[in-house]
């Protein structure tokens, strides 16, 4: 069965986000720009939302989304996760050496999935050693961080593995080369799995996208000690980042999000000149507001300190890069129409694990414009996670047992199963 989903998320005017599963059509015939197009038309005159109140679409990459939104004439973004899926696979699982090792992997770890006397003999070698009783982890193809997991248990279980090997035998086995491969591959991945399990949580939003971005580069473009025998993996990875996100700092949808995060502001973008441009396209937004309100800017929010230490590598890079900018970006005077957002930017950000949308609520009276450009920007998610999750319920409602449930049945079951709320706001 082909469905076709269409979930909706906004924020309040108290500054909470909702999000719910609004449709899932029955989606028959080819798959082409056009089809998809009307048939997005059609969810959206169900639900009688005007197109002008449509903020944003998030899609995947295929070419007929992209073209089925233009048709549409619809704003739309690209499932980050899923652009992270292809960096990933163009710019290190392509590889040769990379995919051969991965596909014995693959392939021991299909033997202990198939067989429950391999299983269970593993389990009494892991308990001899005094290593935790685990299972190796299969991965899915279509998720590149599958891939990383079902890698990672297999370094884990290396030892067990070996004398595994020595007593039983496997059909295929690891060279000491392609040990050594995907320990450097895992290391090399570490980031991008972090990242990818960010961007994919319920309260991940645009404005994650570009200081992700930033990160990923300085990451994979700095040299360190540690880059013996990984420097071509992380040079093409570093290429592959350029290829697939190259404008993503002049596209407003995100550099309009990426300022009005009070935890990146202007922090994270790659050059003075495109921090610069990002402004201006928010200035141009603001003076669209039906008319500016009478604010106080007198009381600037305090700023926590940093009390713990960064958990990973890659938070570490984060607090870098944005406490070099902060002594940029402190201090400076406002000036006309943009006070506020001159004052905006001109105050410390606040700390990565705060909450945006609590900042707005707290400051939606001292910085009115801002606040309502806010709950427009803030409000797109940057992965299709929650429309992915609708699919995984489908294939627990339609199954063997109910092989003649007809597409339309599934649906409304489908709209039962969902808090669906009865008025929905101005924009989505």
């Amino acid at each position: 069965m082909s469905l076709l989903s269409l979930t909706a998320q906004w924020i309040d005017e108290e500054f909470v986000r909702h999000q719910v599963t609004l449709h899932a059509k029955s989606f028959r015939g080819s798959h082409t720009s056009q089809t998809i197009a009307t048939a997005f038309d059609s969810m959206l005159q169900t639900w009688d939302i005007p197109k002008t109140s449509v903020h944003i679409v998030l899609r995947d990459n295929a070419r007929n989304m992209i073209k089925a939104m233009s048709y549409a004439e619809l704003p739309s973004l690209p499932c980050t996760a899923h652009t992270l899926q292809l960096v990933v696979h163009e710019g290190l699982l392509s590889q040769r050496s990379v995919a051969d090792a991965v596909a014995v992997g693959r392939k021991i770890v299909g033997h202990f999935k198939h067989s429950a006397l391999a299983s269970s003999r593993l389990e009494d070698i892991q308990l001899q050693i005094n290593q935790p009783v685990k299972r190796l982890q299969q991965d899915v193809q279509t998720r590149w961080n599958s891939t990383f997991y079902m890698v990672q248990s297999l370094i884990e279980q290396k030892r067990a593995l070996g004398i595994f090997v020595s007593e039983y035998g496997l059909p295929d086995t690891l060279t000491a080369h392609q040990w050594t491969l995907l320990e450097k591959v895992i290391s090399v991945l570490g980031p991008f799995e972090e990242l990818t399990r960010k961007v994919s949580s319920s309260d991940a939003t645009a404005a994650d996208v570009i200081p992700a971005v930033t990160v990923l580069h300085r990451f994979l473009t700095r040299e360190t000690d540690k880059d013996h025998g990984i420097k071509a993996m992380k040079g093409t990875l570093a290429a592959a980042v350029r290829t697939r996100f190259t404008d993503v700092e002049e596209n407003p949808l995100y550099s309009i999000a990426t300022l009005l995060d009070p935890r990146y502001k202007n922090r994270f973008f790659s050059s003075t000149t495109t921090a610069v441009n990002a402004k201006e396209m928010l200035k141009l937004e603001l003076l669209w507001l039906p008319g500016e309100e009478d604010h106080d800017l007198n009381e600037p929010p305090s700023r926590k300190a940093r009390s713990d230490q960064p958990t990973t590598s890659f938070d570490s890079m984060f607090d870098e890069i944005a406490d070099e900018q902060a002594s940029a970006s402190v201090g400076r005077a406002a000036v006309g129409s943009s006070v506020e957002l001159e004052t905006d930017l001109g105050e410390a950000a606040i700390l990565r694990e705060d909450k945006p949308l609590q900042y707005w609520m707290v400051n939606k009276v001292r910085l009115p414009n801002l606040a309502k450009m806010a709950g427009r920007y803030l409000s797109a998610p940057c992965a299709s996670v929650d429309s992915e999750r609708l699919f995984s319920s489908v294939s627990h409602i339609v199954n063997e047992s109910r092989n003649r449930l007809t597409a339309d049945h599934a649906e409304m079951i489908l709209f039962i199963k969902k808090n669906l709320p009865l008025t929905f706001p101005k924009t989505v």
